[in-house]
């Protein structure tokens, strides 16, 4: 069962009770595979009651040919409950250790494999050093958790924070980045609470408005 208007679902009992949080006309829909669909607007009644009473209409459809087998009730708990489909094998089944935590990014591997060598004595870390390249990839992984950083921030505080920041739409990405490329952003906001954080964009915000005042004049 679906609820159209805020795009949430539940799935009822095996006795066909239900509990979804609803408003007035918001339109919930019913679906089954046994019965038709049923569409049904909240009224003032129902949110009176706080309970809504739903007969839907058995459905049924003949077919030519029929294949024996599991039948799906509608019900999604019950029809996963009495699947017979096994579980993928990991490493765990088989007794060999195996690493859970969080996969390198490419510029991190190319990172590691020029400062250690791949884990083979060489003198691969010694040239990338003396070229350069060491520092490069450095920078870009610093730039790579720099940008997971700031998209994170932004999802969870952006609305809030340009509420009472009013800053032109076009100009909020160009803040964002702003924010990211100040030499203690990683220090100031990883893994800090959103307080401390906020501390942090207001005084990057003052710092940007006056930017942007003496750009324009």
């Amino acid at each position: 069962m679906i609820n159209k208007t805020s795009k949430t679902f539940t799935i009822t009992s095996a006795t066909g009770h239900f509990d979804i949080h609803v408003k007035l006309n918001d339109t919930l829909v019913f679906s089954s595979i046994q019965y038709a669909d049923l569409d049904i607007i909240i009224d003032a009644s129902v949110i009176a009651n706080k309970a809504i009473l739903v007969n839907l209409e058995e459905f049924v459809n003949t077919l030519d040919e029929v294949v024996v087998g599991k039948v799906l009730t509608g019900n999604l708990m019950l029809d996963i409950g009495s699947s017979t489909v096994e579980s993928e094998i990991n490493f765990y089944n088989v007794g060999i250790t195996g690493y859970t935590g969080r996969r390198n990014t490419q510029t991190e591997r190319r990172l590691h494999e020029a400062t250690s060598g791949g884990g083979v004595v060489g003198l691969n870390p010694i040239i990338n050093a003396l070229t350069g390249r060491t520092k490069m990839l450095k920078n870009h992984v610093k730039l790579e958790r720099n940008d997971a950083l700031i998209n994170k921030i932004r999802q969870r505080l952006s609305d809030d924070f340009f509420c009472e920041h009013p800053l032109d739409e076009f100009k909020h990405m160009d803040f964002w980045y702003f924010c990211s490329e100040d030499p203690y952003f990683e220090k100031r906001c990883k893994d800090k609470v959103d307080v401390v954080i906020l501390a942090f964009l207001n005084a990057k915000y003052d710092q940007y408005v006056l930017n942007s005042k003496s750009t324009s004049n």
